[in-house]
């Protein structure tokens, strides 16, 4: 080997390439999983699952199978799972109203205090579900800043109705909504709008023909988390609606009244919200992890 072979083959080796060519040699990046778990880290990881799980498995263990499908069809069951579907499609419809407008403004325009905007957005996520009822009372209460004047010009009251629990259920709900959607708005690429409005299309007409059909899959994964967080509220539900049978009463709310009397019902009750949860989690599985 001459003297200038042996150089190359020392820069190749070096360089990971072919010298003479200039192209360094690209390396394949290793994707699989890593093998050999560290004993620190898969200790705890085993303790904080076997800690997710265990409530999980003692909930199936201790189900009442036998007496279940008798807990399940008495009419004040059926009662509490109606109102509470009936409740969290209209929170969540409420939310999509008003959620989908927010999360685009929260997106797409600059203006001045956009972050404290977007904090108080936010805010029903770290809120006590209880402060969060007693703020809407304070607000739209009988007595309220705003629920007086709904009372005394149009009688409208809010508190310990139907229409109370959709309130309490959209107030908790609307942020899942608004951040799913706001980040699929900053992923979508505003170039297509931008196209469409040199194209003589308005800004309301791009929105809708254009961006809305992208962003389709963040607001049904948004609608789907938001109906399953109305589904199970119970803290500003049975603060601002309380806990009316067949008016005001929801399933989280049958439970807790359940728990106190009837242990064996209380369990069958919560065994439904389980396979919702269940339901939801599945069916937002490949949004969540699959990675591309």
């Amino acid at each position: 080997m001459t003297e200038k072979d042996r150089t190359g083959a020392a820069d190749r080796a070096v360089t990971g390439g072919d010298a003479r060519a200039g192209r360094p040699r690209r390396r394949r990046a290793r994707t699989g999983p890593v093998r050999g778990t560290p004993l620190p880290l898969l200790l705890p990881a085993l303790v904080g699952l076997a800690f997710l799980l265990l409530p999980l498995a003692a909930l199936l263990v201790r189900a009442p199978w036998r007496s279940l499908p008798e807990q399940l069809t008495s009419p004040e069951v059926w009662d509490a799972l109606r109102l509470s579907l009936v409740c969290a499609t209209a929170a969540t419809a409420l939310s999509l109203v008003l959620g989908v407008p927010l999360a685009w403004l929260l997106a797409r325009t600059e203006f001045p205090g956009r972050g404290l905007v977007r904090a108080l957005v936010t805010l029903p996520l770290v809120l006590p579900p209880v402060v969060g009822g007693v703020a809407l009372l304070l607000a739209l209460g009988r007595n309220g800043v705003v629920g007086q004047w709904l009372d005394s010009w149009f009688g409208i009251t809010l508190p310990f109705t139907t229409a109370g629990v959709v309130i309490a259920e959209t107030f908790v709900a609307l942020p899942f909504l608004v951040i799913s959607v706001e980040g699929t708005l900053r992923a979508a690429d505003p170039r297509f709008e931008e196209a469409a409005m040199t194209l003589g299309a308005s800004r309301f007409t791009a929105f809708r023909r254009v961006t809305l059909p992208l962003i389709m899959p963040g607001i049904a994964a948004g609608a789907v988390l938001a109906w399953a967080r109305a589904l199970g509220e119970f803290g500003a539900t049975i603060t601002f609606a309380g806990n009316f049978p067949g008016r005001t009463q929801t399933m989280p709310l049958a439970v807790y009244l359940a728990l106190q009397s009837d242990p064996a019902a209380a369990i069958a009750l919560s065994l439904v919200l389980l396979a919702v949860s269940i339901a939801v989690l599945a069916g937002l599985r490949d949004r969540w992890m699959t990675v591309s």
